[in-house]
């Protein structure tokens, strides 16, 4: 196996590690310690809620993976992502994260080492496989950010991640 061929599986690995087994425990916790009010409040009006940010992960990592590099049909409705004020409870969400990010799992695991250079144009923007990847991973961190920033306002509880 060449070191290209490894770092490219090792990338994607990573890209994985980060969303199934970091992000969405982390998302799992939060989402626990919000009740159905916290889920939709939002700081100010130019502001998000939790429930705004989960439903825009989902809708991003579909367009980006599952759209951009799988070649399925687009069915984002990105503005909707962000109209949306509940009632739709925690746990619809987090099944609605949970399946999408098992599908995009299934989509990366089928990757090859080549494809990373691949074309694609996802949202109007000309990349390769790999700088999409990317983008899903580092999108979806800054999100998981200010729902944890969200939820520590919303509960001030302290998370204690390094127990997950």
């Amino acid at each position: 196996m060449s070191d290209a061929t490894t770092l490219s599986r090792l990338f994607l690995e990573e890209a994985r590690f980060h969303l199934l087994q970091q992000y969405l425990p982390w998302l799992r916790t939060c989402l626990a310690q919000l009740t159905e009010e916290d889920i939709w409040w939002r700081p100010n009006a130019g502001s998000n809620s939790a429930g705004n940010l989960i439903l825009h992960l989902c809708g991003n990592v579909r367009q980006w993976v599952m759209h951009g590099l799988a070649g399925r049909p687009e069915v984002r409705a990105r503005d909707a992502e962000f109209a949306a004020s509940g009632p739709l409870p925690k746990a619809e969400l987090l099944q609605q994260l949970e399946a999408t990010l098992a599908e995009a799992e299934a989509v990366l695991q089928q990757l090859a080492a080549a494809d990373l250079a691949q074309p694609r144009r996802i949202q109007g923007f000309d990349q390769t496989v790999l700088s999409a990847v990317f983008h899903v991973v580092e999108h979806f961190s800054y999100h998981t950010g200010q729902i944890i920033y969200l939820t520590k306002l919303r509960t001030g509880v302290d998370l204690k991640f390094w127990n997950l």
